[in-house]
């Protein structure tokens, strides 16, 4: 049976981290710019290597169950960041973000994804807690959401949604950005900023990701502890993946069947543990269904990782034969950092 980690162990992880996130917000604000590819890749390595740290101090402080519970919800929650940012890229690309405040705005977006998936981890603890039949709609979800995510249209997610279209209606928008300012005045009069219209985009979009991401690691771990910090780490550093990464996330072709195929996986795994936790009388007259097969967290872990690399090594390999094509090199093609 899994040992209980300590709560001191947990109180000073969210201190620390809610300390991180607020440095990084803070300097953010004070120093807006473009990030350099150097810069980029060591925050990146920073906040991979923090949250590797972090799962050392779980195996240590808890146990093997709790460090390989974080490592998978972690790396399920990262595969998951890495989908938002190609709806990141459509939608400064969308609405035109100068380069030099995309930082900002993102950081923006990450708060609110955050705040957005605390909100679902606690309903989400809540259901599971009084209602086990609940992994049954999570999967079901899980399964439709890897359908969409392979075989869906995708061309639609640069376009403007219903609320978007309402705020242009109802809502006096200036012309240009003033920073990140939400408000500006232009000869004498108050008006709003693009900036209100694109932090809607990344609200609603976070939304959506909230409602894929937090049942995938329930399917994982149940506990909400390691549910929260894995999405912190996993969102920590995803501003400075979206410069490193820049052009190359439309060149990761197979990145998305990586992903469904993780979606898919969870979604099994989570109709085999509702089956095993089954009360509903109309499934096996209300009783456990125990010739069904429990996936394990290392099992999952492989999968998440074997995922994640065959759909990326695959989508390098056909973006470089694509350049090879076309007389170029995939290094060509990637977009460098420039300043507006």
């Amino acid at each position: 049976m899994a040992t209980v980690l300590p709560l001191w162990f947990e109180i000073t992880s969210l201190v620390v981290l809610t300390v991180i996130l607020v440095g990084d917000l803070l300097l953010v604000i004070k120093r807006p710019h473009v990030p350099s590819f150097r810069e980029a890749t060591l925050w990146v390595v920073f906040y991979v290597a923090l949250a590797l740290i972090f799962a050392g101090l779980m195996f240590v402080i808890g146990d093997v169950h709790h460090g390989s519970e974080f490592l998978a919800g972690w790396l399920t929650e990262y595969s998951l960041s890495i989908d938002n940012l190609f709806v990141f890229v459509v939608i400064m690309a969308r609405f035109a973000v100068p380069r030099k405040i995309q930082q900002e705005v993102l950081m923006v977006g990450i708060i609110i994804a955050l705040v957005l998936r605390l909100v679902f981890i606690l309903l989400g603890a809540a259901l599971i807690e009084n209602f086990s039949w609940v992994f049954y709609i999570f999967g079901a979800f899980l399964l439709y959401t890897a359908f969409n995510q392979a075989f869906g249209n995708h061309e639609d997610d640069g376009k403007e949604s219903g609320l978007i279209t309402m705020i242009r209606r109802r809502v006096a928008i200036a012309p240009d950005y003033d920073g990140i300012k939400i408000r500006t005045r232009i000869d004498g009069k108050r008006l709003f900023t693009p900036v209100l219209i694109v932090f809607v985009a990344i609200g609603t979009t976070d939304l959506i990701f909230a409602l894929d991401s937090i049942p995938a690691i329930f399917g994982i771990t149940q506990s909400p502890f390691i549910v929260f910090t894995a999405n912190v780490f996993a969102l920590m550093g995803l501003r400075q993946l979206y410069f490193l990464l820049g052009g190359l996330l439309e060149r990761l072709e197979y990145l998305k069947y990586g992903i469904a195929f993780i979606l898919f996986f969870i979604g099994v795994k989570l109709f085999f543990h509702a089956l095993h936790t089954n009360e509903l009388p109309f499934i096996n007259g209300g009783k456990h269904i125990d010739w069904v097969p429990e996936i394990d967290t290392w099992t999952s872990l492989i999968v998440i990782v074997a995922s994640m690399v065959v759909a990326t090594v695959a989508s390098l390999i056909k973006a470089r034969v694509d350049a090879q094509k076309r007389g170029t090199t995939l290094g060509d093609e990637v977009p460098h950092f420039t300043e507006d």
